[in-house]
């Protein structure tokens, strides 16, 4: 079974085009979104499509709601999970193709670039400033080259699912999911991907919190 994992917080205007896309492919058998405690109206956009909505009590952070589901993924006895951005940011048609990777090559878990074609419109501070320094950082932190860094796009096969727990709660999940691929000696690939950007995301800011997040964990 294939299960889609949205972490969703405050995304009541987007949540629906993410879900219509989603539900058009016949690759995926289940939408699980994760609402991490959002004040708006997430949770009821997201129930008209007739999904699996799952609620954190309080505010965690988008790592906390990827793990609750994850282990909801385990606990419905999942073969893959994929990783997918509440905010309408992903394409959909991606996931089809990254299912085919993952069995033909027998791999554990893919990982998705915005640098591998050229379908990613990307804002230029952050493609040549914000995105290069982060990807200098997550090789400080785990010893791993990748051409992108923090994408929201992940495929997770089920040994990684069973083996990988994330404990960051916040953005520093993703350096810490790549961190114990390494650890497991999970099998891995990037895959191009495309982003859309409707904001900007990711700021200088918000990339010093992953890196205190990280230190203090460490």
């Amino acid at each position: 079974m294939n299960i889609v994992v949205i972490p969703a917080y405050n995304e009541e205007k987007k949540i629906g085009r993410t879900l219509s896309g989603l539900l058009k492919l016949d690759c995926i058998d289940k939408i699980v979104v994760v609402d991490d405690s959002s004040i708006d109206n997430t949770i009821g956009e997201a129930k008209k499509y007739g999904v699996m909505v799952l609620k954190h009590s309080v505010n965690r952070g988008q790592g906390a709601a990827l793990q609750t589901g994850h282990e909801y993924a385990v606990f419905s006895r999942a073969d893959v999970v994929i990783d997918f951005d509440a905010d309408d940011q992903n394409n959909a048609q991606d996931i089809c193709r990254a299912l085919e990777v993952l069995q033909k090559e027998k791999l554990d878990i893919l990982f998705g670039s915005r640098f591998l074609d050229n379908r990613s419109q990307i804002p230029w501070s952050k493609k040549h400033i914000i995105l290069p320094v982060s990807r200098v950082i997550n090789y400080i932190f785990t010893g791993v080259k990748l051409t992108d860094a923090h994408n929201g796009f992940r495929v997770m096969g089920k040994k990684a699912l069973e083996k990988i727990c994330i404990s960051q709660d916040r953005m520093a999940h993703n350096t810490e999911i790549l961190q114990q691929t390494k650890k497991f000696g999970l099998s891995f690939k990037e895959i191009p991907v495309e982003v859309k950007y409707h904001r900007f995301g990711q700021g200088i800011k918000g990339g010093m919190e992953i890196i205190k997040d990280l230190l203090i964990k460490r």
